[in-house]
């Protein structure tokens, strides 16, 4: 079950400059909200239209007594754009500015709302308060239109509230060997995250002092019935289960002021001979309740995770971008492929972490390279602890979200699709396959130097994520789409 996410609450609120009816404004709110209904969104009508500032802090105080945290400024006719500018500013949550379409030629006179008009002067006095709220790409239409970019503004909101509620929890330095998981944290409290960065000397500490923990037992019977018949190394589950229990603990203990909480791991090579087992199984488990546990302390990539699990509202997971698809599973596999070149495809694998959810099949094994390195000729012992098998078939963005060395933040998104080929490999593993994979890999991973993590969700949503990156003041996203975009801003997720 998916917890750890914001529930957006929507309001909206009409605005009107004092030269236009008001009851023009009133009544197409009215005709929006009665769209959202139908639609199924959950909005709060706020009664108080905005012509002035004293209705600013009228409309405020409406919408804190409802809850809202996510706001719909509606231009039903021309608007005062400073009042409604300064609602938006004064709000403490993402909002969005739509405006309304005229509704027919038989009404052009005292029925003619000029909101198409007012919404430049909006994105004016939006700039002068360096506001940076969600305007839709066409962001002017009819009750039914504005109902339908109100959906996707739930989405983008969901994001944002996450983000800006966020602490996360980090375990351990960065390994040498993978310093491309090693980016500047300023960035994140630019965001509005929080990070408590720990040792592995406090995990550790942690763990033990849950040995013996009476709910033990019911995490192992949790763990042997979602397992099944792929329980293939049971004895682990006792050192799994109080593995679980202490970041649950940590979560629960150390949240302090932020709603959510996610994970940055250490996890090898010391991990193994200390704690005894590989923890891919637990971060798999989380991941299924919407907290995320990274690997290899990537606090981007965690953060990337839960974004796209905000995003989805389904568990995420995090692979390398890992290896090429060989010529002959090609050409053997060629009516599954379609029109995919080799060059779009690649294979997303990890030790074990990808939520049971969203496998083929899945089974309790060992981290076969760990094993090679820490226990040759042996039966695993130390190396058990992963959750493998073939990831399923279908809808697929990559995602990830990035600190440079100077502390600019880089995004990219990708959509494609995991093909239903055997990997024939171990591991978390699926064949996955994005359109111009070939050129997006060297223009954009390689030339702008992000590391080989992604996030993946199970689900087509680059056009929610390009949106909310833009909300969160993320300048430079890069998508798979081809490199002649006319306009930076523009949204290639249609």
């Amino acid at each position: 079950m998916i917890q750890n996410i914001p529930e957006v609450k929507l309001g909206i609120v009409a605005v009107s400059r004092d030269c236009f009816p008001v009851t023009l404004s009133e009544k197409r709110r009215k005709a929006v909200v009665e769209e959202c209904k139908r639609l199924g969104i959950d909005i709060f009508e706020a009664k108080t239209t905005v012509e002035n500032e004293n209705d600013v802090l009228k409309a405020l105080d409406e919408l804190k007594a409802a809850g809202v945290n996510a706001l719909v400024v509606y231009l039903g006719n021309f608007g005062p754009e400073g009042p409604e500018t300064m609602l938006a500013q004064k709000f403490d949550g993402p909002s969005m500015f739509v405006a309304a379409a005229e509704e027919t030629q038989e009404n052009l006179f005292d029925g003619r709302g000029d909101a198409y008009c007012g919404m430049l002067n909006a994105s004016y006095n939006i700039g002068l308060r360096k506001l940076n709220p969600y305007i839709p790409e066409y962001p002017v239409g009819d009750s039914s239109e504005v109902a339908n970019m109100i959906a996707h503004f739930v989405d983008v909101a969901r994001v944002v509230i996450g983000v800006k509620n966020l602490k996360i929890f980090s375990f351990g330095p960065r390994p040498q060997d993978f310093l491309a998981c090693n980016a500047p944290i300023k960035p994140l409290y630019d965001l509005g995250i929080e990070i408590m960065e720990n040792s592995e000397l406090d995990l550790f500490e942690a763990f033990n002092n849950h040995k013996d923990d009476p709910r033990i037992p019911e995490i192992v019977k949790q763990m042997q019935d979602e397992l099944g018949t792929g329980n293939k190394h049971p004895g682990i589950l006792p050192k799994l289960a109080q593995y679980e229990l202490t970041l649950m603990d940590w979560y629960e203990k150390y949240r302090g002021s932020c709603k959510f909480a996610i994970f940055a791991n250490k996890c090898w090579p010391a991990f193994q001979t200390q704690f005894g087992f590989v923890p891919c199984y637990v971060n798999a488990r989380l991941a299924s309740r919407g907290i995320p546990v990274a690997c290899e302390v990537d606090i981007y990539g965690a953060l990337s995770e839960y974004i796209v699990t905000l995003a989805t509202q389904l568990p995420a997971t995090i692979l390398d971008i890992n290896n090429t698809v060989p010529k002959d599973m090609y050409e053997a596999n060629k009516d599954k492929f379609k029109d995919y070149k080799l060059t779009d495809l690649f294979m997303g694998f990890h030790c074990g972490n990808t939520p049971i959810c969203h496998m083929k099949y899945a089974e309790m094994r060992y981290q076969l390279i760990m094993h090679r390195l820490l226990e040759p000729d042996k039966e695993p012992d130390i190396t058990r602890g992963t959750l493998e098998g073939a990831i399923k078939p279908g809808e697929i963005t990559i995602f990830r979200l990035q600190s440079t060395a100077d502390c600019l933040l880089r995004s990219y998104v990708a959509q494609g699709e995991v093909i239903d080929v055997d990997p024939r490999s171990f591991g978390g593993i699926g064949v996955f396959a994005i359109k111009e994979m070939g050129r997006f890999y060297r223009y954009v991973l390689i030339q702008k130097r992000f590391p080989h993590h992604t996030a993946v969700a199970f689900k087509h949503v680059g056009k929610v994520l390009f949106d909310a990156m833009k909300m969160l003041g993320v300048d430079d996203i890069s998508f798979n789409q081809p490199a002649n975009m006319l306009y930076k801003d523009e949204n290639p997720f249609k």
